[in-house]
C-alpha cells in the first residue's frame, strides 16, 4: 500500500531534493507539489534533470490540494510553516517540517532568535525532533501516535545543527567535555536558499569564503538544545563557493580527567560504538578526515576525529550534504520511521563518486 505524500515549497532547493528522493521511493507516492509563483508549471520545465521521473506540475499552496495526502513535507521558510501546520494536523495529515518553527521547545527562545511571535506554541511539545540518530525515542513516540490514529508532527533538524551535533554528541553524552564548545562550519551556497542575494550571487560567492551571522546565527540555540549545552556553544558559519555540502569542525575541550586519560583510539571506539546501529553515520579511520565531496547526493554523515597536540582538545569534523542529510533526506528518514518503514528506505543511494 502506498503512502500519499505532498511537498509544500517544492520549487526550492530542499523541496526539489525531496522531489528527487520521493519520486524514487518504493512506498511513498508523491501526488502533490506546490509553489504559488510557479502554479501550472511542470516540474521538469524548471528542473529538466527530473525528466522521465515525474510528470507533476506545481499547484498553488493550500489545504485543498493536500487533502488526500497522508504525509506532507514543508520545505518553506520559518513562519510560513506555522501558518499551515495546525490546519494540516487538524485534517489528520502527518507533517514533516523542514523549517525552524517547531524545533525549539521554548517559545520564548524561538521568539528571541527569530524576532517573531510563535502562533502555535502549544504544538512545540507535540513535535518530535527529527534527528533520528540522536532522538530515536521522539520518532518512536510520533510513530505510535500515528498508528493510534493521530497525525504526527516532526520538526526536522537544521543542516548546521545536524552536522555539528552528530560530530559532538558521542563525546558530550559520554561526559568527556568541559567548558565552551567552539564550532566553525562551512556551507555550500544552496544552504542559503534559492533566491539569490548579494552574498549568494555567483559574482560575489565565487572565489570567496566569508563568515556570516557571527555570534548571532539562529542555529546556535538549536545546537545548544540538541547537545544539552545552554550558553556553551560559540557557532560561526561560513559560506564557501560550492553547491552542496557542510563541513563542521567542532572543538570540544576535554575535562581534566579525560584530557589526561583518553587516547584517540579510546575516543574513536566510543564513536564507533555510539553509531554502531546507525547506518548513515560513519566514524572514519583514525587519521582520515571527511570532505563534502564524499557525501554529496547521499544521506550519509562522515566524522573524523583528532586530539590536539596537548591532548586536551577533541577535534571532531563532520561532513554532510546540506540538502540531503541536512534537509530532504533526513525528513524522509524521519517519515520512514513514523510510517513504520525501515529508516533507510529510498535513501540507500551512495554519494556521487566524483
Amino acid at each position: 500500500m502506498s503512502i500519499k505524500a505532498g511537498i509544500v515549497g517544492a520549487a526550492g532547493f530542499a523541496g526539489i531534493e525531496l522531489v528527487r528522493i520521493l519520486t524514487e521511493h518504493p512506498t511513498f507516492e508523491l501526488n502533490v507539489v506546490t509553489s504559488d509563483s510557479l502554479a501550472g508549471t511542470p516540474v521538469t520545465d524548471l528542473y529538466p534533470a527530473l525528466l522521465g521521473h515525474t510528470d507533476l506540475a506545481f499547484e498553488p499552496h493550500g489545504l485543498d490540494a493536500l487533502a488526500e495526502c497522508d504525509a506532507v513535507f514543508l520545505a518553506v521558510p520559518h513562519t510560513a510553516a506555522m501558518s499551515q501546520v495546525p490546519a494540516l494536523l487538524e485534517a489528520g495529515i502527518s507533517v514533516f517540517d523542514l523549517s525552524a518553527d517547531y524545533r525549539l521547545k521554548d517559545a520564548d527562545v524561538y521568539e528571541r532568535w527569530y524576532a517573531t511571535r510563535h502562533t502555535s506554541p502549544g504544538l512545540l511539545e507535540k513535535a518530535a525532533f527529527g534527528l533520528p540518530e540522536l532522538f530515536a525515542s521522539d520518532l518512536v513516540r510520533a510513530a505510535g501516535e500515528r498508528k493510534a490514529g493521530h497525525p504526527a508532527l516532526v520538526a526536522c533538524a537544521g543542516c548546521y545543527p545536524t552536522a555539528t551535533s552528530l560530530a559532538a554528541a558521542p563525546a558530550v553524552r559520554a561526559r568527556l567535555i568541559s567548558g565552551t564548545v567552539i564550532v566553525d562550519a562551512v556551507s555550500g551556497v544552496t544552504g542559503a536558499g534559492k533566491k539569490a542575494t548579494e552574498r549568494t550571487h555567483f559574482c560575489f560567492a565565487n572565489e570567496s569564503v566569508e563568515a556570516y551571522g557571527v555570534g548571532t546565527h539562529r542555529h546556535t540555540p538549536e545546537i545548544e538544545q540538541i547537545l544539552g549545552l545552554p550558553g556553551r556553544i560559540v557557532f560561526t558559519p561560513h559560506l564557501a563557493p560550492l553547491n552542496r555540502g557542510i563541513l563542521s569542525t567542532v572543538y570540544l575541550p576535554l575535562d581534566a580527567e579525560h584530557a589526561k586519560g583518553s587516547s584517540i583510539e579510546d575516543i574513536h571506539a566510543l564513536y564507533e560504538g555510539f553509531y554502531a546501529d546507525d547506518g548513515f553515520v560513519q566514524a572514519l579511520p583514525i587519521g582520515s578526515m571527511p570532505k563534502t565531496g564524499s557525501v554529496a547526493g547521499s544521506n550519509s554523515c562522515h566524522i573524523g576525529l583528532a586530539l590536539s597536540q596537548a591532548g586536551d582538545m577533541l577535534i571532531a569534523v563532520s561532513a554532510i550534504d546540506n540538502l540531503c542529510k541536512g534537509a530532504a533526506g533526513q525528513a524522509v528518514q524521519c517519515a520512514n520511521i513514523v510510517f513504520g518503514l525501515p529508516e533507510a528506505t529510498g535513501l540507500s543511494a551512495s554519494a556521487l563518486p566524483v
